[in-house]
């Protein structure tokens, strides 16, 4: 694929969106919609307010450069909350405590494959739902895969288990702080909110993937030579893999997480904690992690600081993204977009405008595979169509979610998949036979759940 075809670097695209943009607002007629304060104090537009507007402005393009350093300031309240998450989890990775409990999990369920299967992807799901893990996955590749090895599954089985997790995990995203938070702050939502339809909407989710793995192990398991990678030299087991042992001061960490996390559920439900107040608690869980793992301060600083810097990507990918949205707003076509994209959806119905959504953001997660540049280039078009077509900001981040998490399990354009199918050797061709009856099937149960969003009114 890559020979005929290479999607640019996020960054490039990005900017190019933004050119695309800029164009955009010397070309189509400038607008806008009416707006009012509903009941929860956020400003929604009003159905069938648009009108044209009699003057214009044409943006210099200049506006290209200029708007990139106020989208930074803009969005400047994610994207610190981003560099402080990096930070924390660079130091709890630096313990060993995650790296030792999913290791743990591998061995202790794995002589049975149907619990290893259920049990490691509940384990992939959970890091990535609630602490938007991915990355951290990819050295574990290699150990699952010898673990799997000598249960007779085969390559594709023990990467679908990984995979297959952090997918839905990212789509269900009960607080995933890179993708849900920052989606849910774009669409004027509390961060975390909604949480309790996410955790019911979660095990069906993760019980189809289950048996989505568990149907294709079996299959191998009674005829190996049906595995998609018979034959296949690179997608061979490895040798044998060593195991981080777990220590007590692993479990003091992985106590004082959990505990963490707790406080940032009963925070967000309690107390309405809004970015400033989950910054701080994950500043304070990275001293105490440190300090439990006696990492001494001044370690603890430069491994913060490391993790905060290895977000600095996704930090100028969200004021990038932003940018897109504010170049629109000041040549006044935001709303022109929001009003055409509008109209055929609202024909649909709500329930069919939910499922439009999801297609569309699914498309969209080939080209922007960050899941928080993804929400910060669609999410200021998508909340106030929801607003139009009576489809609740909470069903339209469910939808940016759904559509962002299940495409990662497929896109090459997602370096984490690439990565762990490229150390796994799993070519891409076999993997996309693999996962694409999956992702049919979530794309169905996406469907219903957004439906059904729909019909309690899901705020």
């Amino acid at each position: 694929m890559s020979r005929y075809f290479k999607v640019p670097n996020t960054l490039v695209l990005l900017f190019s969106i933004m050119v695309v943009a800029l164009i955009l607002t010397w070309i189509i007629p400038a607008g806008g919609f009416e707006t009012e304060i509903n009941e929860a104090g956020r400003s929604v537009v009003v159905p069938g307010t648009y009108s044209v507007n009699a003057d214009r402005t044409y943006l210099s393009p200049l506006a290209l450069f200029t708007v990139i350093p106020r989208a930074l300031g803009d969005a400047s309240g994610i994207i610190f909350f981003v560099l402080i998450i990096g930070g924390s989890l660079a130091v709890i990775r630096e313990t060993g405590a995650i790296d030792a409990m999913l290791g743990r999990i591998i061995t202790a369920i794995g002589h049975m494959p149907s619990l290893l299967i259920f049990f490691g992807m509940f384990a992939f799901a959970a890091a990535s739902a609630t602490l938007g893990m991915a990355e951290e996955y990819i050295p574990f590749a290699i150990i699952l895969v010898g673990v799997c090895a000598a249960l007779r599954m085969d390559t594709v089985s023990a990467i679908g288990i990984m995979v297959v997790g952090y997918g839905i995990g990212y789509g269900v995203a009960i607080m995933n702080p890179f993708t849900l938070f920052v989606a849910q702050g774009v669409a004027e939502l509390q961060p975390g909110s909604g949480m309790e339809y996410r955790a019911i909407i979660a095990l069906p989710f993760l019980l189809i993937g289950f048996h989505h793995v568990w149907s294709y192990t079996r299959k191998v398991q009674e005829r190996p030579e049906s595995s998609l990678v018979f034959g296949i030299n690179s997608a061979q087991p490895p040798a044998e893999n060593t195991l981080t042992e777990m220590t007590r001061t692993h479990i003091a960490v992985l106590v004082a997480t959990g505990a963490a996390l707790t406080g940032l559920v009963l925070g967000i439900a309690l107390a309405d904690w809004y970015l400033v107040e989950l910054g701080a608690m994950f500043v304070g869980l990275a001293i105490v992690v440190g300090l439990i793992a006696r990492m001494g301060t001044d370690t603890i600083a430069v491994v913060f600081t490391r993790g905060a810097a290895e977000l600095t990507g996704t930090a100028l990918l969200i004021g990038f993204a932003r940018s897109i949205g504010l170049l629109l707003e000041d040549g006044e076509v935001l709303h022109t977009i929001v009003n055409a994209a509008a109209t055929p959806l609202s024909y649909a119905g709500a329930e069919f405008a939910a499922v439009g959504m999801l297609f569309i953001q699914s498309i969209l997660n080939f080209f922007i595979p960050s899941g928080s540049g993804q929400a910060f280039v669609t999410m200021p078009l998508m909340a106030p169509i929801g607003d139009l077509v009576g489809v609740t900001r909470q069903v339209s981040v469910l939808a940016f979610q759904f559509g962002d998490g299940f495409m990662n399990m497929i896109v090459p354009t997602n370096p984490v998949l690439m990565g762990i199918l490229g150390l796994a050797g799993i070519p891409y061709d076999r993997w996309f036979r693999f996962i694409i009856p999956l992702i049919l099937k979530l794309f169905v149960a996406g469907s219903l759940a957004l439906i059904i969003a729909v019909w309690i009114g899901y705020q």
